[in-house]
């Protein structure tokens, strides 16, 4: 018996294609409603703070009360549930990340569109243009918001699904004949492998609820009774840590031998080698602060060295002191307009390159930036290594013109 998970972006005609999968293939549909009512009922708790915890961005104070990773493991003892049962789901929505690549009997699924179509898709749908694009923003960062939480990467990256598909003018029909082909194949169907990985997450939610209710978040992996514990803060004295831990979970059914060891992005000291062969001086300007923060951190964790402001004024005052090789910009931003920041900065410091990153422009717009000097222009959302590599060049250039 096999499954699927499927993640629509808005304005993906996610819903006509969820209708079309569930009824071709009789899948019952399971969506983050679905799931929220259940977890509320079995661990006798709201279902709007479980909402919120969902589909809203982290607060800043959950690294103080960890209340999104708590809900995030109630919700993966509840998916485990279902998954166990062997009957046919159709999951969708945000709780589909949830659901380990492992388990090969559930096909994960993303369908996107380009900004154009998903305009067109929203105003079929009765939005106005600025309605949709305001929409499909505010979607989009909290998707994003989402997998970066869960895993630090992009909503759209393809280490997330076991395919995606892009709309690029095919109708619904095009479209879930891809998906159904995909299906059917005997790698979604269920194997020992397949249920072993569903045991796996069991086990690792299990460690991880006893983890989170003592106060230690850390990322969990289960591989037949096989314990791994991944730490991604400075610890003073590792390990005491690992001793701790160990004395915590050791009692748990199925837990056979435990292994706690550094993240990748673990840190013994603030101390980090720059490679100056790579950029080191690029300012974010744009007036989502949270995208710039999180963006800038993506890019330093690449070595990539960024500064972010918030709006137009801020970069041009910026630039009367210091000034850097690359800008990464946003046209639409309170007060000053982009293409103002573009032009004043391309007339007075004309060495500097600037990538515009938008998700506001339009084919008009591009052409006036990329006339006015630019020397990329991107949109929203952007997979962070074409970021890197646009900003790479850039410095490239910037390097040749400087020399």
């Amino acid at each position: 018996m096999s499954s699927i998970a499927f993640f629509p972006y808005e304005f993906s005609q996610g819903t006509e294609i969820i209708n079309e999968l569930s009824g071709q293939l009789q899948l019952t549909k399971y969506g983050d409603e679905d799931l929220i009512k259940e977890t509320a009922s079995h661990f006798h708790c709201q279902e709007d703070p479980l909402r919120t915890l969902l589909t809203d961005k982290t607060s800043v104070f959950n690294q103080f009360t960890l209340k999104k990773e708590k809900a995030i493991n109630m919700f993966r003892q509840i998916l485990v549930k279902k998954l166990s049962t062997g009957d046919k789901y159709l999951f969708f929505g945000y709780h589909s990340l949830l659901i380990p690549l492992k388990i090969t009997e559930v096909l994960t699924v993303l369908v996107t569109g380009n900004r154009e179509e998903r305009v067109q898709q929203a105003q079929a749908e009765g939005f106005s243009v600025k309605e949709a694009l305001k929409r499909i923003r505010q979607e989009d960062s909290k998707a994003y918001s989402w997998s970066d939480f869960l895993y630090k990467k992009e909503a759209f990256d393809s280490s997330l699904y076991d395919i995606i598909i892009p709309h690029n003018g095919q109708n619904l029909k095009e479209i879930v004949n891809q998906i159904t082909s995909f299906y059917r194949k005997t790698s979604v169907l269920r194997s020992a492998d397949s249920l072993q990985a569903i045991k796996d997450m069991l086990s690792a939610a299990e460690v991880e609820q006893k983890l989170l209710e003592n106060g230690h978040a850390l990322t969990v992996t289960c591989q037949g009774g096989s314990v791994d514990l991944k730490v991604h803060k400075t610890v003073f004295n590792f390990d005491k840590l690992t001793a701790d831990l160990t004395s915590l979970i050791s009692d748990i059914a199925g837990v056979k031998d435990i292994k706690a060891s550094k993240a990748i992005d673990y840190s013994d000291s603030i101390y980090r080698q720059q490679k100056f062969e790579l950029p080191s001086k690029v300012l974010f300007v744009d007036d989502e602060q949270e995208f710039v923060q999180t963006v800038s951190q993506r890019l330093i964790s690449r070595d990539v060295g960024t500064y972010g402001v918030y709006n137009g004024e801020d970069a041009l005052e910026l630039l009367k002191e210091d000034r850097p090789d690359v800008m990464v910009l946003d046209l639409k931003m309170p007060g000053m307009h982009g293409v103002e920041v573009l032009h004043r900065t391309k007339k007075q410091y004309p060495e500097i390159e600037i990538i515009i990153l938008t998700g506001h422009g339009d084919l008009e717009d591009e052409k006036e930036c990329m006339s006015l000097g630019a020397f990329a222009y991107m949109n929203k959302p952007v997979d962070i290594e074409e970021l890197s590599a646009a900003i790479n060049a850039a410095n490239k250039s910037h390097q040749q013109k400087s020399a």
